[in-house]
């Protein structure tokens, strides 16, 4: 027999059907990139929505690849299983032991939890509402997701959701109206809470939830902690947060005008300019101690004593891509601020759209993702919503790439150990080699086959 079929039951083994490719049983590594193995030493999890089902149709899945060899398991997870289901799959979230691996569902607004030992779907939970910010906390049992649509009694719908992941179970609702984004410190004793259309940062302290009594989280912080309180300050449609190691300082990335906010007035460094607030989280409460001007802050990261600002100002003075060889309209920009000074070094243009994925592979390249770029496909140039910034020596215009390739980045995961970083952009698993900041070779990436949402390495 050459092939095997399309699709099987696997039964209760893998918790119901599953979804799988095509593979050769004479070689477990076929030149389609796929293995008959179900399982590798070092795994990335790639969520797939519409995973063919071999009934003409898509359904629900994590795909599952070789993080050595860039290999597609011909096996997969299921998210249809007969006791957890869930009808969509979308961003991914690895537990701190990486033994359980959280799955978004936006169109039913639960969130699966994946045994990643078993590679089998064990629970799922009903959020009220999607999210797309959530974690699993230090204690490795409980995870915490921003729930802006939730709706709250007596209150404007938004909240966090506490989550016993070992049990499946919702342990408390703290109303926050608005909630979507959420950032813990390192150490698990803070959560940054940002919620939609607001100039407010919201403190969370997990040891206190259930301690102290509240029936309203929008009460200002004090010198009495308490489980949820608005942080003193001003902001200006704050969005997200980095903060250090050593869990003393947070800093804030102001949306400013690119999210409904006024912009800074007094800050005459950039026409649209915003800024990026320095919190002090050894204060009680935490308070701003200065800020940084940049021209747009929408995600952030952290690498040595450099702060890696994107996002895409919000007036065309600021916005255009001069300087850049594209027909692109508009372009983002990237500014690395030394922490050390607290100042902001000169931006340079990066792919425009909404920034909210950032991450640092081999070689010091840092990729940028954004949803809602201007997508390019004329003539000779592809380029859409990634950009691959060289950061070895600095930034600098010089060392800014915008890949050929079209649509929303989803997903960013650079593979430890290696110099290679999955992306998942316009549906499709993309992966870079950081040698040469291109694509492998399309005779050795494997193909997903449905849409790739989101990927996370597993195991290191």
């Amino acid at each position: 027999m050459k092939k095997a079929l399309n699709c099987f039951f696997i039964g209760t083994l893998l918790g119901g059907l599953v979804a799988c490719n095509n593979y050769s049983n004479n070689n477990p590594y076929s030149p389609q990139g796929i293995s008959t193995q179900r399982t590798f030493p070092h795994r990335v999890f790639v969520s797939n929505p519409l995973q063919p089902n071999g009934l003409g149709g898509g359904s629900p899945a994590i795909d599952i690849l070789d993080a050595t060899k860039d290999v597609l398991s011909f096996f997969s997870i299921s998210l249809l299983a007969l006791s957890s289901n869930v009808s969509d799959a979308g961003m991914l979230a690895v537990s701190p032991k990486r033994d359980r691996t959280l799955v978004a569902s936006p169109a039913d607004g639960r969130l699966a939890i994946i045994n990643n030992a078993a590679q089998t779907i064990a629970s799922a939970v009903n959020l009220g509402g999607p999210s797309e910010s959530f974690f699993v906390w230090t204690d490795n049992v409980t995870a915490f997701a921003a729930v802006p649509n939730l709706s709250v009694p007596g209150q404007s719908p938004g909240a966090v959701e506490v989550i016993n992941v070992v049990n499946a179970l919702v342990t408390a609702t703290i109303p926050i109206p608005g909630a979507h984004n959420i950032v813990p410190s390192p150490d698990g004793k803070a959560i940054l809470v940002f919620s939609d259309d607001s100039d407010a940062v919201t403190l969370l302290t997990p040891s206190l939830i259930g301690v102290t009594r509240q029936s309203n989280a929008q009460v200002p912080c004090s010198s009495t902690q308490m489980a949820a309180c608005v942080l003193p300050g001003t902001f200006d449609r704050p969005i997200w947060a980095v903060f250090n190691g050593s869990n003393t300082t947070a800093y804030i990335m102001n949306c400013g005008q690119e999210c409904g906010g006024t912009g800074a007035g007094a800050c005459m460094t950039f026409i649209s300019c915003t800024t990026v607030s320095v919190l002090d989280m050894t204060q009680t409460p935490p308070a701003v101690t200065g800020s940084v001007p940049v021209p747009a802050a929408t995600i952030g990261l952290l690498q040595g004593n450099s702060l890696f600002v994107a996002g895409t100002p919000f007036l065309a003075a600021d916005n255009t891509c001069a300087g850049v060889t594209t027909t692109a309209p508009s372009c983002g920009r990237l500014t690395a601020i030394d922490l050390g000074s607290v100042t902001a070094g000169t931006p340079v243009a990066i792919t425009d759209g909404y920034h909210n994925k950032m991450e640092l592979g081999a070689n010091a390249r840092l990729f940028v993702g954004s949803r809602n770029c201007f997508n390019v496909n004329s003539g000779s140039e592809v380029r859409g919503c990634l950009s691959i910034v060289n950061t070895s020596s600095g930034v600098s215009a010089s060392g800014v790439i915008a890949p050929p390739d079209n649509g929303d980045v989803t997903g960013i995961a650079p593979i430890p150990d290696r110099t290679v970083v999955y992306v998942c952009e316009g549906g499709k698993l993309r992966i870079y080699d950081t040698t040469t900041d291109k694509l492998e070779q399309l005779t050795i990436a494997p193909s997903i086959s449905g849409q790739a949402i989101d990927a996370k390495v597993v195991d290191f």
